[in-house]
């Protein structure tokens, strides 16, 4: 594709030449999702293709476009997992030989899941930024194809056939929030959506901690980089392709807290029973965390990634429970007297709250000589019955501390 511009022509050659590779994922109505968010709310579910992302669109397009010479030598990208994925199923599926350079940080679950689907994993640096100066070395010696994750125009077609689909499903839109990383997707999504539908809107979303559009869209400086849930839209630079079609054509983007990522991957889970990691859900964060800019609207969040790690959804699922005081963490330092733990059992226990884990010890050093350190998780059935539970154990002159909050808790702090 030598126009340096993409448009919509491309993006409808780019849905031809997928077609019989990429499946074509549906866009469902989410009651749950709408309610929760005051927006009519359908969800493109990408986490449903063959790698669990989007991905593949782009890959697949660009496989498409490699001569025969190109196809012998083998291809080569950087990638933080769902490119890297998406790259070699298919590469291996067209007979293409594909080596992936992937930052040492990258959940294992890809890193695997890559060497699974006949990759060469090569795993070098914290960053993108620093797996591409290996890419580059390493094509520099085996002469491979470099197959940009973003930056790319082939790359950035295949992934704006998404738009194509939603609202061939879905044509009264009237917007699209969509991740932001390096740009590839929004930009093809932007591009077609608007070619199709010019009033539509686009809303980015990008990690608070990595908001490298924002600072390229509005001449901030904030400050780029540190671990992030969302690591599929951790990019430091963005790409000098998808730039100048965000500027002209993007809302946004929403900067997004870890907070509200997690609260949006355990909306994905609760709410609609399925699996998005920290960069797929970061659409529907961006509705939670500016809930008047959609409400009333017609939106289509698209769920661009579902390999989460098993252990960190649980974390998360978790950790969602404790801040709606469904789950309650206490520490209780007391005196060290026979039964006070049993004691302290059954006022749980004539209080209905359910015991998860108990933790009891003497030897720590904030605790005195003579007393004892009670730590309990136990279950509630939400905010108004942890401050129940909390006003009894303070009546009872117990003085239990949270365990996720500083100082002695206090049984009215949810009244606001």
């Amino acid at each position: 594709m030598a126009n340096p511009t993409l448009t919509l022509a491309h993006i409808q050659a780019a849905a031809r030449a997928i077609a019989r590779r990429v499946i074509r994922t549906p866009l469902v109505p989410a009651p749950r999702l709408s309610e929760l968010t005051g927006a009519t709310v359908h969800v493109k579910y990408e986490n449903m293709q063959a790698t669990a992302s989007f991905k593949e669109r782009g890959a697949v397009n660009r496989l498409s476009t490699l001569t025969a010479d190109e196809r012998r030598r083998g291809v080569i990208a950087m990638s933080a997992g769902n490119h890297a994925q998406g790259l070699a199923y298919h590469a291996r599926a067209m007979g293409i030989p594909a080596t992936i350079v992937m930052p040492e940080p990258t959940p294992s679950v890809k890193v695997e899941n890559t060497r699974a689907h006949g990759a060469r994993v090569v795993l070098h640096g914290e960053t993108l930024v620093e797996a591409q100066l290996k890419v580059s070395a390493i094509m520099a010696v085996e002469g491979l194809v470099l197959i940009h994750p973003y930056d790319d125009l082939a790359v950035m077609a295949g992934q704006g056939t998404i738009a194509l689909e939603m609202l061939e499903d879905q044509p009264d839109l009237d917007m699209l929030v969509v991740p932001m990383g390096g740009g590839g997707l929004i930009a093809g999504i932007a591009t077609a959506a608007k070619a199709l539908k010019p009033a539509i809107r686009i809303i980015g979303a990008e990690a608070q901690l990595y908001p490298s559009f924002h600072n390229a869209m509005h001449g901030d400086n904030l400050p780029v980089g540190g671990p992030t849930i969302a690591e599929g839209i951790a990019v430091k630079n963005v790409g000098a392709l998808t730039l100048p079609i965000a500027k002209a054509l993007v809302e946004g983007p929403v900067l997004l807290s870890e907070d509200m990522l997690e609260r949006a991957i355990n909306a994905f889970a609760t709410l609609q029973h399925t699996m998005a990691e920290g960069a797929g859900a970061a659409g529907l964060a961006a509705m939670l965390a500016e809930p008047a800019r959609f409400s009333g609207r017609k939106v289509g969040l698209v769920l661009c990634g579902g390999n989460i790690d098993a252990r960190l959804l649980a974390s998360i699922m978790v950790r969602e429970l404790e801040r709606d005081d469904r789950i309650l963490a206490l520490r209780i330092t007391t005196a060290d007297r026979p039964g006070i733990l049993g004691q302290i059992a059954s006022r749980l226990g004539q209080l209905k709250a359910n015991i998860l884990e108990v933790s009891h010890g003497r030897l720590l050093l904030d605790v005195p000589a003579k007393g004892v350190s009670i730590d309990i998780t136990v279950e509630t059935r939400g905010a108004d019955h942890a401050r129940e539970i909390l006003a009894a154990l303070v009546q009872d002159g117990l003085e239990p501390r949270r365990q996720n909050a500083p100082g002695f808790c206090d049984p009215d702090r949810h009244k606001a």
